[in-house]
């Protein structure tokens, strides 16, 4: 939890301080070269780098207008199956990612302006997918075998 919370801690960052520089650059007439390249690069850090957490600590969007009517057991297994389900979802993009960074290394694809390679981006994603899929598919073992749900334990701390 903490290498992917100081991820999105450090995208966030440089997310902030270039579109700082540019706007205020943009102001005197001079914006920063290449900063659309770099804030749109720095979201899939941003994004992809703290899904993981997002998931282990029950930050997605959840509906719950039925799960009160239903018993614990059939909660805890439509977690099982969403939490599985959410870890295809994941694999599928990884693998869909990283095909397309193939692609990228065949074309030699770069940023518009500061020609980074696109293909970087694309394996960094594709790895954060994973993770996160890994992170979901631990999420279904541990509702499986111990019934513990670390995301509603966190809830009623709060």
């Amino acid at each position: 939890m903490g290498l992917s919370a100081n991820l999105g801690a450090l995208g966030l960052l440089v997310e902030v301080i270039v579109i700082m520089i540019d706007v205020v650059g943009r102001f005197f007439g001079s914006p920063l070269y290449g900063s659309q390249d770099m804030v749109t690069m720095g979201m899939v850090v941003l994004v992809f780098g703290g899904m993981a957490m997002c998931d282990r600590d029950g930050g997605h969007i959840a509906v719950d207008l039925l799960e009160p009517r239903f018993s614990p057991a059939v909660n805890r297994f439509i977690d099982i199956i969403s939490a599985l389900l959410g870890a295809i979802i994941f694999l599928f993009i990884a693998y869909a990612i990283y095909e397309s960074a193939k692609l990228s290394i065949m074309l030699n694809l770069s940023t518009n302006l500061l020609r980074l390679p696109k293909a970087w981006f694309q394996w960094g994603l594709a790895a954060f997918s994973i993770v996160t899929a890994l992170g979901m598919l631990l999420r279904a073992a541990e509702l499986s075998l111990s019934g513990r749900d670390i995301r509603r334990e966190k809830a009623t701390e709060l």
